[in-house]
């Protein structure tokens, strides 16, 4: 199965995203489910 790249801009949107959710009392897990990033890829994008 092919990995699908996410351009810089897409990662900076989704960690916004992200950070709204969880500000707004959900877990990392929930916020990042619909989505469609998993939770280490998360983590990662937020480490870089």
């Amino acid at each position: 199965m092919r990995q699908k790249k996410h351009k810089p801009e897409e990662i900076v949107a989704t960690l916004r995203e992200v950070d709204v959710s969880v500000s707004q009392g959900r877990s990392v897990a929930e916020a990042v489910r619909p989505i469609g990033v998993t939770q280490v890829a998360y983590c990662r994008w937020r480490k870089e």
